[in-house]
């Protein structure tokens, strides 16, 4: 039995990267069933338009915001069994989306799957195309594997939409811009109603693009503020769980802000903890305030 799958890609301000990515589509062994793309606005599709995925492709518009634009995505998408969400700088080895398709067939019980990341520019200065599909030449054939984890990643991360749409579960509009722990909150959301999976045949490699990402100020303030409210919602995110991200990445910020990385704004990251930490104090902290930062 096979299930209608769709990839969904948010984006904005990246049209070149999306359009690379969506040429890339046409290498899978299974091609998806459709694209879906939603940006704010036209110009963050540029040429994207005119590419050739391999699949039936929709742009939508929508309001910006990785959350609000992934939910827009699955609206748009009545069709689909299985959302496949890669972030427009995801790139996938040519078995992808036949191995996510035929473990979430062979097991029913799946809700969400994700892949193995082969590598992930995001933890570096990037990854250019170039060299993620060098990385891509010499997949692991070796990993099999389909083991439980905590969430899935939200840089490619399938879900099977139909608990999604009995229990009228989406990612939260509340966490605002990039969206940070957005997947880690909608995996909480569906944990009560299936297996949450990472399958190791399903490979790819993430470029971390830096261009078109949030200040550092606002993502500090989101690696504070974010877990804390995911906590306080009580749908599985352990308290215990956020303060230990939230002290970690504030740690690491502090520790790297004499000599940060080229590529991180160490500073402003660790500006953004601090103005977190002293609306939590007033009783003001939430996600939405990096909005006015």
């Amino acid at each position: 039995m096979s299930l209608n799958i769709v990839v969904g890609i948010a984006t904005a301000g990246r049209p070149e990267i999306l359009s690379q990515t969506l040429a890339d589509l046409r290498r899978q062994s299974r091609i998806p069933d459709a694209v879906v793309v939603c940006a704010p606005s036209e110009a963050d599709f540029g040429a994207a338009r005119e590419i050739d995925p391999g699949a039936p492709a929709r742009f939508l518009l929508g309001a910006r915001g990785l959350t609000r634009q992934r939910n827009r995505i699955i609206d748009a998408s009545p069709e689909a069994d299985v959302m496949l969400f890669l972030d427009d700088d995801f790139l996938l080895d040519p078995g992808y989306v036949a191995a996510i398709e035929q473990a979430m067939t062979a097991d029913p019980s799946i809700v969400v799957a994700t892949g193995l990341v082969l590598a992930d520019g995001i933890n570096g200065p990037g990854l250019g195309f170039a060299e993620g599909l060098s990385v891509l030449s010499h997949p692991r054939r070796d990993r099999t594997a389909i083991e439980p984890v905590f969430s899935g990643y939200g840089c490619n991360m399938a879900l099977r939409l139909a608990p999604m749409r009995a229990h009228r579960l989406a990612f939260d509009e509340v966490l605002p811009l990039y969206g940070w722990q957005e997947d880690v909150d909608l995996c909480r959301q569906l944990s009560p109603h299936g297996r949450i999976v990472q399958v190791d045949a399903a490979q790819g490699v993430h470029l971390g693009t830096k261009s078109g990402r949030n200040s550092g100020v606002r993502l500090g303030y989101s690696q504070i503020a974010n877990p804390l409210y995911l906590a306080r919602k009580k749908q599985g995110y352990p308290l215990g769980r956020a303060l230990e991200h939230a002290t970690r990445n504030m740690a690491a910020n502090i520790a790297r802000s004499l000599r940060p990385e080229p590529w991180v704004d160490r500073r402003g990251r660790l500006r953004g903890n601090v103005l977190a930490l002293r609306d939590l104090l007033r009783g003001r902290m939430t996600p939405q305030q990096v909005l006015d930062l």
